[in-house]
């Protein structure tokens, strides 16, 4: 079977549209555009509440060695650009062309396979690749109402999540696990973040945001930071206890719903070419879950 151990993947999948969700709403429905504040926020959350569950024993996390952890610093600096670009572009674009953008990142990850490693590929997992790659491509010719930042945005988000994907894939050590990495992209983030806030003009300009003092700001903020938190710890844990073709069909089935539900909740022009684009990169997306699945 493709989707073994229902209960984690399906929580999985509910965290993920949920927090996809809040995310979309404060920055796309409040305008809260300010990402070093937004995601630093969230990391902050999430460096918080993993140390607390390090400490009160619900997790374990393991920092003994300085030369492993300064040597992950590089995927860290990749992760600040993930969420960041991420934020702007989630910001300016619909949740279902974020997510095929996203998907694209794929192809990043199988040309350096291909083209540096020399590593063979199946034709079916290049083909797959090509249908997420021509997706991403025609999506802006197609866009009826293109935002050239936002897919600015979502093309340095894909380059930083294709490159953190080739670093994890060459990194060395392996005594960090995937909460000890995780805990160092939250700390680092959180420094870096809070020290751009100020340059990057965040800081005063959220002082005029016109919702600055509603309880829905607050209560969505809180939710994005605590869904953000649990998505992670869902997604390490279903990592841990399935294989990569049964993580990936997870993964893709999470977001199928959430695209498919999105337009329910957030306005989005969309025509015939625009769906097209959709429909190809969730061929590619399944076809590369295949691959996943079948070692081929």
């Amino acid at each position: 079977m493709y989707l073994k151990r229902p209960a984690g993947g399906l929580a999985f999948c509910l965290f993920y549209l949920a927090s996809c969700f809040t995310n979309k709403y404060v920055l796309s429905v409040l305008k809260f555009t300010y990402p070093t504040l937004f995601q630093g926020w969230q990391t902050l959350v999430g460096a918080l509440l993993l140390h607390v569950s390090w400490k009160l024993g619900w997790v374990e996390i393991n920092l003994c060695s300085r030369s492993e952890v300064l040597s992950w610093l590089p995927a860290s600096v990749l992760f600040v650009g993930i969420i960041y670009a991420g934020s702007r572009a989630l910001s300016r674009l619909p949740i279902p062309v974020f997510l095929t953008v996203h998907s694209a990142a794929e192809v990043v990850t199988c040309a350096f396979q291909k083209f540096v490693q020399k590593e063979q590929t199946s034709p079916l997992k290049v083909c797959s690749v090509l249908f997420l790659l021509v997706a991403a491509v025609c999506l802006p010719l197609c866009d009826t109402q293109l935002d050239p930042n936002g897919y600015l945005w979502a093309l340095i988000h894909l380059i930083c999540v294709g490159a953190y994907k080739v670093f994890h894939k060459l990194w060395k050590p392996s005594s960090l696990s995937d909460l000890d990495q995780q805990y160092i992209n939250y700390v680092f983030s959180v420094v870096l973040l809070a020290s751009a806030s100020h340059p990057a003009g965040d800081l005063f300009s959220a002082l005029d945001f016109p919702f600055l003092y509603f309880y829905r700001f607050h209560s969505s903020c809180c939710a994005s930071g605590l869904l953000g938190f649990f998505l992670m710890l869902h997604t390490v844990k279903l990592k841990g206890s399935t294989t990569s073709g049964q993580y990936a069909a997870w993964s893709f089935l999470a977001k199928v719903i959430t695209a498919s539900l999105s337009p329910f909740f957030f306005v989005m022009t969309a025509n015939v070419l625009t769906i097209s684009c959709l429909v190809i990169s969730g061929v590619g997306e399944a076809l590369l879950v295949y691959t996943e699945r079948t070692g081929t």
